[in-house]
């Protein structure tokens, strides 16, 4: 197997691969797959990279499926790095480049940790899969599991908009609606995972939805020609993406892929849920549960992040910041930047590429 093992991010028990494992057994906390990292650099090699398939799976050496019959694969990744000249002329800014994840399958970036996540769910045996989710990451769970001919159970707060229902029962996942936020439709999904046997893939309570979500990091850094940006916001519910990447970047150096200059990592969360910036203001290590969350961006409408402890310290050992913004510049940054851009991007807020400005390393 690719994976050598499984570690725990916090008290560093470890774990056989081969089988199905959710959280740390004695802490409870997340699990990550680690590599033969000198033996993947054999062949994960630069000049190597151009004729491989235009997918997340063209870094198959650190990614947890190793025979590519059963990746469960609609191409995703590999999405293109946009040059932005006139957003960044407007923020002062000499450069601007936006990752459009929206090529992907279902939409979203979500398919890259659901083709992970789903394609091993499938390779250890499960037959039923399920999370949940406030919509993006429910139609690519239904999508993967169509594809892979698995049962599909999502949960959703009542609220979210009815497209995503739509889309995710046409795929035939069974979806209920939950009273709540999308912590309430967690316990209700973690409940009856537990009581069938499903295979839960909620975020980072399995081991390899992160991985998926890694490869962003490897395309940041393949398109760039090997470079890391000088800062990266990441807008952040659970924040897998942002604790993806830092992993990459972590998995690249260790290969000699990349040196050890890192991108400053920006948490980017709504005013009305903002755990993470108020944790990361007071030093904390990890969040706190956000009482009365509220937000109509609602993917990052997240009161508890599981791996918020995990996103807090790529935040800070990249000296990055964690910024919140209001309903209404959420609204007016998207209308700004489908102006200057071309592209309508919900969450990526124009006053978080302003702040970012200010988080500069010690001594620049």
């Amino acid at each position: 197997m690719s994976v050598l093992r499984l570690e725990c991010t916090k008290c560093d028990q470890t774990f056989a691969p081969g089988k199905v494992w959710n959280l740390c057994t004695a802490c409870q906390a997340p699990l990550f797959a680690r590599y033969d990292l000198e033996r993947a650099a054999k062949t994960l090699r630069k000049e190597a990279l151009p004729g491989r398939e235009r997918s997340m799976w063209r870094y198959h050496e650190v990614l947890p499926v190793d025979d590519p019959a059963h990746r469960l694969t609609l191409g995703e990744g590999l999405t293109p790095l946009l040059p932005a000249p006139r957003l960044g002329s407007w923020l002062g800014l000499q450069r601007v480049l936006v990752k459009d994840e929206s090529g992907n399958p279902t939409g979203s970036f979500k398919a890259r940790g659901l083709s992970a996540a789903v394609s091993m769910a499938k390779a250890l045996g499960a037959k039923a899969v399920c999370l949940p989710s406030a919509g993006n990451a429910g139609s690519a769970l239904a999508a993967y599991a169509a594809r892979g001919g698995l049962e599909a159970h999502v949960f959703v707060p009542k609220d979210i908009a009815a497209l995503f229902l739509m889309e995710t029962r046409a795929y035939g996942a069974h979806v209920e609606t939950v009273d709540g936020l999308i912590s309430d439709a967690g316990r209700v999904c973690a409940g009856l995972a537990k009581e069938h046997g499903w295979y839960e893939c909620a975020t980072l309570k399995e081991p390899y939805r992160v991985e998926g979500k890694k490869t962003m990091g490897y395309e940041l850094a393949e398109q760039l020609g090997w470079t890391l940006p000088d800062v990266i916001l990441y807008p952040t519910g659970g924040g897998t993406g942002l604790i993806g990447m830092w992993k990459a970047f972590e998995e690249m150096e260790a290969m000699g892929l990349i040196g050890a200059k890192r991108p400053r990592m920006v948490a980017v969360q709504a005013e009305g849920c903002a755990p993470i910036v108020k944790a990361h203001a007071e030093g904390k290590p990890d969040a706190p549960m956000w009482q009365g969350a509220t937000t109509h961006a609602h993917g990052l409408r997240v009161p508890k992040a599981l791996g918020d402890f995990l996103i807090l310290r790529a935040v800070k050992d990249s000296h990055g910041t964690a910024v919140s913004v209001t309903e209404e510049e959420i609204v007016q940054g998207t209308k700004d930047l489908a102006r200057r851009k071309g592209c309508s991007w919900r969450r990526r807020v124009a006053r978080a590429w302003r702040r970012s400005r200010s988080c500069k390393r010690p001594g620049t």
